[in-house]
Parts: C-alpha cells; sequence; structure tokens
C-alpha cells in the first residue's frame, strides 16, 4: 500500500481531533481549585466530576467498538467533537452543580467515542509495517492536549474567568467538528467495505474468549497498575496539590503538567522499541515502573512539604513513563489473542486503567474531605490510598503471568504476532 499525501491528512485531521478531546478531558485538570470555588465541591464532590467521566469512559469502551463496528470512525470522531463541544458550552454557563456534573459525564462520553475510533482508520490508509509507529506517534501527540489545558486554557482562565475559558474550550472542539466532517475518512476511495458487523452471539464469544486468555488479564493488571497513578495527577489532583500541597503558583504547577507530557513523549518510544525487541521481558518493565513510581511517591509524601523542586520534577518524570508504559497492556491484548478478537481485548485491557483511575479519584477525594481539606497534611495521607492497588496490580501481574506461560506451554505454540517479534530477536542476534 502506497501511502499518500491524503493518508496523511486523514490522519492529522483524526490527531487534531484527538488532541482536542484530551484538551478537554483535562481541562478540569487545571480548573479544580475553581471549580471547588465556583460550586462550592467539597473534595469529595469535586472528585465525583472525573470518577463519573472516566466510570463513563471505561464503561463504553467495548459498546463504541461495536458502534464503530457498525456506523464507521468518520461518524464516531465527529459525534464525539460535537458531544465533548456541547458539554464545554454546559460547563461554561453552569451555576449549579448538577448541571456541571451531567457536563463532564458528556465530556466522557464523547472522549470514548474518539481515540479508537481514530486508530482504526490507520489500517485501512497506511500499510500494516507502518501502522504500529503510527499507532505510537498518533497516542504520543495526543496528549499534548493536557499541554494546551495547562498553558493556554490556563492562562485565559486565570486572566478572563471561568465561563471565558471554558467557551474557548468549545470554539476549539467546533474547529475540531468542522476538520473531521470536511477531510477525515474512513477508508481510501475504491477500498473494499468493512466485513459486516459481528452478530450478538459473536460478540459474547469474542468477550467470553478474550477473557479466558490469561495474557488479556495479564494486560488489564498491566495497564491497571501503571497507568492510574500518573493519570490522576493529570486530570485532576495534580495541580491543587503542588498549589496547595507544594505551595506552587499556578503557573508553576502548569508547567510542570507541561514536564509531564514532555517526558511522557520521550519516554514512549524508549518503551515501545523495548517491547518490541523484548517480548517476553515486558512484564518486567510494568513491574519496574510500578516500583519506581511507589518508591518515588513514598520519598515525597516523606518529606515534609515544600518537598525540593528537583524532587518534585523528578515525580513527575517517573509519573510521565506511566502512560506509555500502560500501552503494554495493549501490545498483551494484541499479542496473546487472534485477530477476530483483538479489538475486544483491548477493550478489555482498556478498563483496568480507567476503573483504577476512578477508584484513585475518589479515594483521595474521601480521604480530603474528612481530613481538613486541601491542607498539605490532608494530601500526603490522601495519597497514600495509592500504595494498596500498586501491590493488588503487581501481585495480579505475576499470577496472570504465571498462567499465560502455562499456557502457552500446554498448547506448546506462540500467538503469530508474539512467534514473528521473536524472530526478528533471533534475526538481530545472528546478525551481531
Amino acid at each position: 500500500m502506497h501511502t499518500s499525501r491524503r493518508a496523511y491528512l486523514v490522519w492529522s485531521a483524526g490527531l487534531f481531533a484527538y488532541v482536542v478531546a484530551v484538551l478537554q478531558r483535562s481541562s478540569f485538570g487545571v480548573s479544580g481549585l475553581e471549580a471547588a470555588d465556583r460550586f462550592g465541591a467539597s473534595p469529595t464532590v469535586l472528585a465525583g466530576f472525573l470518577v463519573l467521566q472516566l466510570l463513563v469512559y471505561a464503561a463504553l469502551q467495548v459498546p463504541v467498538g461495536l458502534l464503530l463496528d457498525r456506523f464507521g470512525a468518520r461518524t464516531m470522531v465527529l459525534a464525539g467533537a460535537v458531544i465533548m463541544t456541547a458539554a464545554q458550552v454546559l460547563v461554561a454557563l453552569a451555576t449549579s452543580l448538577p448541571l456541571a456534573i451531567a457536563a463532564r459525564v458528556l465530556v466522557g462520553v464523547g472522549d470514548a467515542l474518539t481515540f479508537i475510533s481514530v486508530l482504526s482508520v490507520l489500517s485501512t490508509w497506511f500499510a500494516p509495517r507502518r501502522v504500529p509507529l503510527m499507532t505510537q506517534i498518533t497516542a504520543l501527540l495526543g496528549q499534548f492536549g493536557q499541554v494546551l489545558s495547562a498553558i493556554p486554557l490556563a492562562t485565559v482562565l486565570h486572566a478572563y474567568g471561568w465561563t471565558t475559558a471554558f467557551l474557548s474550550a468549545a470554539g476549539i472542539g467546533v474547529v475540531a467538528a468542522v476538520a473531521v466532517l470536511a477531510v477525515f475518512r474512513d477508508r481510501p476511495p475504491g477500498s473494499p467495505a468493512p466485513a459486516p458487523a459481528s452478530s450478538p452471539r459473536e460478540v459474547v464469544d469474542g468477550l467470553t474468549g478474550a477473557w479466558a486468555h490469561p495474557g488479556t488479564r495479564l494486560g488489564l493488571w498491566s495497564h491497571a497498575g501503571t497507568q492510574f497513578s500518573g493519570l490522576v495527577f493529570a486530570l485532576l489532583w495534580g495541580v491543587p496539590y503542588l498549589v496547595a500541597g507544594q505551595g506552587m503558583t499556578p503557573t508553576g504547577a502548569s508547567v510542570m503538567l507541561t514536564v509531564l507530557v514532555l517526558a511522557g513523549a520521550v519516554v514512549g518510544p524508549v518503551f515501545g522499541e523495548f517491547t518490541a525487541r523484548h517480548p517476553l521481558r515486558r512484564s518486567w518493565l510494568v513491574l519496574s515502573v510500578i516500583g519506581a513510581t511507589a518508591l518515588v511517591w513514598t520519598v515525597v509524601l516523606l518529606v515534609p512539604p515544600p518537598a525540593p523542586l528537583w524532587l518534585l520534577v523528578l515525580l513527575v518524570v517517573v509519573l510521565a513513563a506511566n502512560g506509555p508504559c500502560s500501552a503494554v497492556g495493549f501490545d498483551y491484548a494484541r499479542t496473546f489473542n487472534p485477530a477476530h478478537r483483538r479489538g475486544t481485548a483491548v477493550g478489555i485491557v482498556n478498563v483496568g486503567g480507567f476503573t483504577a483511575s476512578l477508584t484513585t479519584t475518589l479515594l483521595v477525594g474521601l480521604v480530603l474531605s474528612v481530613s481538613g481539606g486541601y491542607t498539605p497534611e490532608a494530601f500526603r495521607l490522601a495519597w497514600l490510598v495509592q500504595f494498596p492497588i500498586w501491590a493488588l496490580t503487581a501481585v495480579a501481574v505475576v499470577l496472570a503471568r504465571r498462567k499465560a506461560r502455562r499456557v502457552m506451554a500446554a498448547e506448546g505454540t506462540v500467538v503469530p504476532p508474539l512467534r514473528e517479534a521473536l524472530r526478528r530477536n533471533r534475526r538481530r542476534r545472528q546478525a551481531r
């Protein structure tokens, strides 16, 4: 397949829609303290904003896959952009708590429609050998939506107020919707139509088969253990913690979120190359990131606030590795499942990280509420809720890895994508 200029144009429109989706998703992370003042929200209620948003996102992963098969990527991405734009208008104008919460739920709906729909067109517009690279680039560049929320949106928020900031975010959503409508297409002209959507029985069989394989569960626990700490920090509690818990200025906290995104863009390709070269060492990468994240948080929480700037920067850099490492979970879904159920397996894996994230978000809010609100000591107690989740997921990764290896040994087979990766490694060793 020859990659044409139009392929990159189509991809660029989809990427822009995803960047805007990440902006809308993370916009509450830079406005948490302002939201508490505007709506009179306690830390628990404030956490509820993000918990509902993440709960909707996680719950819709498998249904979105089914809708994607039936309606196509262009319709799904366009619907996501329109829904999130409307949601941000509601956030901008809302003065009551129920309306604001409903708006953030709609942000979760639109966000859920976007990422996997954008990824689905890569295989129709690009040669198979380029799809993994384009997937990685899409995921990495999409996170620059956090930079847009951390700097331009935060600047508008502090200079012109709540309503102007969120109406500006809605305006960018309109631009994304127009770009998708004008440029984004499911497949090149003249390409064959997709296969018919799966029947309900085939959907159930795919879900059962994907979950039954320990490799899928290994992906779920890997995703859960590595994603939640960085995501919770970026989406809600990072800025309030750095400002109220560590004494940083709002501008300084926004810069720290930018560092998180930039560091993730550097780490991502390194992790991708490692998993490609060493497919049987992926779990060690996962366990190492879980351990490193827990260790740095331990040091930060033991140091009386305000912690030294270099230590907070180190925390942010380690948290930046969480997102790229969580992608290892998707790699497990791809390599341990046949082609006809990989999408289902990816949806199952994606539920893991977002479930851990919403659980952590809610628990941090509850601890802050019962410990005196946004104080340094309350934050030190609140972040402790992460440690049981790390322990649970690390043990689950080890157990699922053991079961997956037993299945591979019993069957005497290696899943085709994994077999190909092992062959590449063997050829590299022979070439040396």
